[in-house]
Order: structure tokens, then sequence, then C-alpha cells
């Protein structure tokens, strides 16, 4: 287990402490050791004695040995058994902590969110010290915003999801072929549910797998065609699996992958051709022959157009894009040469330089750069002037262990509320790479926020701004920013700014990577990885530059690592 991991069950423990109402300085203490393990820049496996770390008691102690020794914790499994499952999910409510959970579960007998719905309709919340009828209110619409389905479900929720039906799918011998349709397969940032166009030569036999499948809450429909499931999660998820012959599988991944408004526009193209199109392939209208198509290329080539990636099949200017020869050669996730934006356990990350340096080599990078937290981002352990100095030595001996590979020394800095950067220039100016970005007071007016950004911009030091938005996808809107007035600066400094790769932001959006391309402001794609497994964001990542019609040439970090290194030293 690496420290962040560490740090998730000893919070957990404390949860539970305070819903149990155990001693609230016992669950205080392991809720300082989290803190305390999560910013040791030293995997805790590896020290000697944890109790050197500060707020780390022999008790807390011996709890973090079960840990490294077994992954297990059985203080955790013994509150876990006593306390009903159920509660852990209140924690989900906006305005209810552990120690409200424990009053609700002690004084009223509330065990999940249907009891909690219950005692709230039935007004018997506010009579409970430290709740009253405004609290009661408040929790009627929170539980309400935090149980309510959404139409459309963010990406972050989403992948993991794909991803573990694409391994079962997989593993089916009857499968021939499968892949992602729908508004997934586009990349779109949210999805209402889940498609796969699966061939096969035994329909009946792979419905049956599907349908059985881990997870499956209940089947909605089940055929030789077609097999719908909803998975059991906490927000329920519909997957749409359609059974095709491998013949038809290039015909009918077009057709399920849409969108609606680029079949439209493809639909009149084909009539004008005497044509007509659908899942199986096309038609011809004067004869009745059908036309199967051996690939999503040949079905394009049909209708006189080259091939037309799923990322820009949305019914906009792609279709005239094509037409005139002028469709982009969309960036790829093997263009992607290094990370320029990941953290380690200096500190939030859950691996060490080393351990990501290895993971990022091995995926074929050439470089990353290591940009932990600067000094006034406490609470995710940001760095002083002395420890990012001390980091800056670390990092240089580990480059000695590699001809093919670099790490650059970096930091993600903070912008502060009155504009002013969190480190001098005589910091800056020794680091390979400075990213920019907002972590605290979202709320500005839009002026005070776009002069925030543009003054980094405007350092010679800063080479990228990251999320440039700050929007978090279902949960956040983004700042009210002068964004033509951001992209200007960006365009006049040559600063970068970021796609953020993380699921959860996706930021920038595909419409202001278009606006960003069109004026020549280069693009860096980060993962904002805090682990080893956090490298995989990069694919999210390239699937919205691919959205927002970008090419190799437009990402900064696709370059060559000379080139790169020219680029970060532009301004001397």
């Amino acid at each position: 287990m690496n420290n962040r991991d560490i740090a998730a069950v000893l919070r957990r423990i404390a949860d539970l402490l305070d819903i149990e109402g155990d001693n609230p300085f016992r669950a205080n203490a392991y809720r300082r050791a989290a803190q305390a393990i999560e910013t040791c820049r030293q995997p805790v496996a590896e020290l000697a004695d944890v109790t050197a770390l500060p707020g780390v008691g022999k008790g807390v102690a011996a709890v973090v040995d079960e840990l490294v020794a077994t992954g297990r914790s059985t203080l955790l499994e013994e509150l876990e058994a006593k306390i009903p499952a159920g509660l852990l999910a209140l924690l989900r409510v906006p305005g209810l902590g552990p120690k409200k959970i424990g009053v609700l579960y002690r004084e009223l007998g509330i065990t999940s969110l249907a009891d909690l719905e219950k005692a709230l309709n039935e007004q018997r919340v506010r009579a409970l010290p430290g709740f009253g009828a405004k609290t009661e209110q408040n929790l009627r619409q929170a539980l309400r915003a935090a149980t309510q389905r959404p139409e459309r479900l963010p990406l972050a929720y989403v992948l993991p999801v794909a991803e573990a039906i694409e391994q079962h799918l997989a593993s089916l011998e009857a499968v021939a072929r499968f892949s992602r349709a729908g508004s997934l397969r586009r990349w779109k940032e949210t999805v209402k549910d889940l498609d796969f166009v699966v061939a096969t030569a035994l329909p009946e036999e792979v419905a049956d797998a599907l349908a059985a499948m881990p997870g499956v809450a209940r089947v909605i429909a089940k055929g030789p065609t077609k097999v719908s499931v909803e998975l059991d999660l906490t927000w329920p998820v519909t997957v749409d699996f359609r059974l095709v012959p491998p013949e038809a599988f290039a015909s009918a991944l077009h057709h399920f992958t849409g969108s609606a408004e680029h079949h439209v526009r493809l639909r009149q193209r084909a009539k004008a051709k005497g044509l007509s199109l659908s899942e199986y392939g096309a038609e011809e209208a004067a004869s009745g022959r059908r036309i199967a198509f051996a690939s999503e290329e040949a079905l394009y080539a049909a209708l006189d157009l080259p091939y037309i990636p799923p990322e820009l099949r949305e019914g906009e200017d792609e279709i005239e894009a094509a037409e005139a020869g002028r469709l982009p050669r969309l960036i790829a996730e093997a263009d992607v040469r290094g990370d320029l934006h990941l953290h380690t356990t200096w500190s939030d990350g859950g691996n060490t330089i080393e351990e990501m340096a290895e993971a990022a080599r091995l995926r074929g990078y050439a470089y990353i750069a290591v940009t932990d937290h600067s000094q006034s981002l406490k609470i995710a352990g940001g760095l002083s002037p002395k420890e990012l100095a001390a980091q800056r030595e670390a990092i240089a001996d580990l480059n000695k262990r590699w001809d093919d590979f670099a790490v650059l020394t970096g930091v993600e800095m903070d912008i502060l509320p009155d504009g002013r950067l969190d480190y001098p220039d005589d910091v800056l100016k020794e680091l390979d790479v400075v990213i920019g970005s907002i972590h605290q007071r979202f709320r500005q007016d839009a002026d005070t926020l776009t002069k925030r950004i543009i003054g980094a911009i405007e350092n010679t030091h800063v080479d990228i701004i990251a999320h440039p938005t700050g929007r978090l996808i279902a949960r956040r809107d983004p700042y009210p920013l002068n964004l033509d007035a951001v992209f200007e600066a960006a365009r006049e400094t040559g600063t970068a700014l970021e796609l953020n790769s993380n699921p959860n932001r996706l930021d920038l959006k595909p419409e202001h990577l278009r606006r960003a391309k069109a004026l020549g402001v280069p693009i860096a794609i980060g993962s904002d990885a805090h682990s080893v497994a956090e490298l995989d964001n990069i694919r999210a990542g390239v699937g919205t530059a691919r959205r927002g019609w970008l090419e190799k040439t437009d990402v900064l970090n696709t370059r060559p690592l000379d080139a790169l290194l020219a680029y970060l030293r532009r301004n001397g």
C-alpha cells in the first residue's frame, strides 16, 4: 500500500469512530496521522519507526504497521462489522459529517439514505441537538441532489465501468470483435448510457453471457440482436449491447457511434447518390442491392468522403472540412512523448518520483515533469523553497540512472488571490517547468480572476497555465473568465494552456481548444496524476484533444525532449 492508500484507511477509521460516538480525540488522532502520512516524502513502508512522523502515536502506528505488512486493518474490519454499511452512504450528503451521522444513527436509528429521507419527511430530524428546522430543510435538498441520478453521467464515473465491461467481452470466446460506441466512443465528457457493438456468429450464447455478467441488477431486454442491462452502482448505468454478424460490424459500429446530427447529414448525402444508410450497411435505391462495408473508411469512401474520426462526428462543420480536404490529422495517444503535470509523495501524490518515472518510462515516454504543489497549498503538502531545492537535488541524482529518459524539475504553483505568485522569480528560474494554477478564491469577479491568470501568463518563468477555467464536471462551474483575453495573452507570450486530463476536469473544453488552435496558442496535455494508475488519465485528455480538432503539432508534450527544452528556455 502506498501513502495515499494508508491515509485513506486511517480517515475511514476516523469517520467510523465518529459515527460510533467514540472519543473525538481518538478520531482526530487518526485524521492527523493520515495527513502526516499523505504528505510524507518517503514511503511509510520504508520507515523504521512510523511514530517519528508528527502526530503518529503508538496506537495509530500499530494500525499502519499492520497495513504495511498485510494490506488489512483489524480495527477497520471490527468497526465495519459493528456499524451498518448503509451509514457510510450518508457521507455523500453535503452537510452531513460523521459526527452528525452518528447522532442520526443513535437517536433515530437511521442506517440508510432511505431512512434519512423518511425521517426528514416526518420532520423528526429538527428535534435533534445541533440540527433544527433550517438544517432539516437544507439536508432535504442536499439528499435530493446526492441521490438523484443525473440524466447524463460524467466520464470519470463511467470510464471504469466501460473498462470492466471490455475485460468481460474480451474473455468471451464467442465474441469475434467488439467496440465502444455512442457518446463514449466520441469521448464526450458526459454520457447517458453505455453502448457496445459486438460481432459474433453465436448471438444467443453471447446474449446469455452478457445477461449473466457480474454486477447486473436487472436485464431490461435480451434477444439475438440486442441485450440491455442495468448495472448495480451508486448511480445505475444502462448498457446496450448490439449483437451483429461479423460482416455487419463496421456498418453497425458507425451507426451506433452517432451522433444523430452527423448521421442526418450523411443520409442526405447518401440519398443524393441513390443510397440509403442503416446499421446494416447501404442499399441502392434503384436496384435494392445491399452493400456491406468492411470498414468505416469504406463507408465514407462510398459517399466520396475521407474517413471522419468518431470524435469529430457532431454534425457541425466536419463534413464541409472533409469535402475541402481540411480535416485535421488528429493527435493520437502514441504521439504524446511525456507528461508535464504530475504529483508525487513530496506533496499529495501516492507514489515516489522514482515510481512515477519508471511507470512513465514503461509507457514509452521520454520525459516527465515533477510538478508538486507550492507552499501556500498546505492542505496538499505544498513545498517550501528549501524543500523545492532538495527535490531538485533528488531529481538530479535520479537522472543519472537513465540515458533514454529525463525527469524535469517543476512545480504547480498557486496564483494567489491578490495576483501574486507563490514563489519569487529567483526560485522559479531554477526550475525546468513552471505551472501556474488557481486553487483558492474561485468566486472573485471575472475581471479579478482574469487579471490573476494573465499576470501569471506574463511572468517570463511561467510555462503553462493548468486547468484554466477551474471547472469540475457536474460539480463546479467554470470561473467567470474573459477567455478571449487569456487566449490573447497566451498567444503573445507563447505560454501554453493546459488540457487537464483528469476525467473530472477535462479543462480546457473542446470548443476552447479549437479557439486556442486557431490563435496558435500551444496546448499541454497533462495527466494531473497523483499516482501511477492516474497516468492513464492521458487517454481522456487525448480523446478531448481530438474533439477539439488538435493535431500533434498543436501539443507541447508531443515534442522530443530537445525541442521541449528549447521552448521552456524561450525567455532565456
